[in-house]
């Protein structure tokens, strides 16, 4: 696994925990995520949350670009069993998985009683469609301010400006962001500053909550192995994926912990 020497990231905030791999993780809680999205949200405030799990991590350590992208986010969450695992390895015992999906419905309920709005960007319009319906039934005093599918392409610097300006003038107090890693990682890195809006990168969140992709079991999800479930759902897609970087992930994870119990050696 190649493993880059550039160091992380500083965040112009302080932020609680530790770097996996390369990727700084956040330590916190649910009501710590949750409270800290609501009120930067409640402010408008241009900020972006990462949603990491063992892809992320092992991604940073070859893509610069998402690398600098994940450790200057306003917070990155231990989504995936394994990273709150590895976070509780780094001395934060305790550490529950915070994964992009339940955070979306956490927030969603606190954004429905609070009478914040969301925006949805990302996916396809049958997909963000078949959300708007889902969300509706479960949420139906939640303000949504609009949703958009981009095209799969890079957009013109007219277009991107048009959707910035559709998504502030929504007033959204949050957007949620599925476009998949590395590319909403990315995305969010580049409009900190001119959406006014909490951007909360959730991968295939859309699509769960749509019904589109059935999500494992709870027992599934407690017990670590949601992965498995997705495995078995979609083999031709994700074996590579989780072969790879799972068994890269146990390497660099292993060496990380060998490397941080070597005493400090004179220069």
């Amino acid at each position: 696994m190649k493993m880059l020497s550039e160091p992380l990231i500083e965040n112009p905030l302080p932020r609680k925990g530790k770097p996996v791999l390369e990727a700084f993780i956040d330590a916190l809680s649910w009501d710590d995520a949750i409270g800290r999205i609501t009120a930067w949200g409640a402010a408008r405030e241009s900020r972006y949350v990462c949603i990491c799990n063992v892809h992320s991590v092992v991604t940073t350590t070859s893509d610069l670009e998402f690398k600098v992208a994940v450790n200057n986010a306003d917070m990155a969450t231990p989504d995936g069993a394994p990273i709150a695992w590895a976070l509780r390895r780094l001395g934060h015992p305790g550490q529950a998985r915070i994964n992009g999906p339940d955070l979306m419905m956490k927030y969603l309920a606190v954004a429905e009683r609070k009478g914040q709005v969301v925006f949805f960007y990302g996916s396809t319009e049958s997909t963000l469609a078949k959300l708007r319906t889902a969300l509706a039934g479960k949420f139906p005093r939640l303000k949504i301010g609009g949703a958009y599918s981009p095209p799969f392409r890079p957009l013109s610097v007219e277009e991107d400006n048009a959707i910035v300006d559709q998504i502030n003038d929504s007033g959204a107090n949050v957007v949620f962001v599925g476009l998949g890693c590395p590319k909403q990682e990315k995305w969010m890195a580049e409009h900190r500053g001119r959406i006014n809006a909490v951007m909360i990168g959730v991968g295939a969140a859309f699509d769960y909550h749509a019904g589109v992709i059935k999500r494992a079991p709870l027992w599934w999800q407690n017990n670590g192995l949601e992965w498995l479930y997705r495995l078995g759902s979609e083999p031709r897609r994700l074996f590579m994926r989780y072969t790879v970087t799972n068994t890269l992930f146990v390497f660099g994870f292993m060496r990380q912990m060998v490397v941080e119990r070597l005493p400090m050696r004179d220069a």
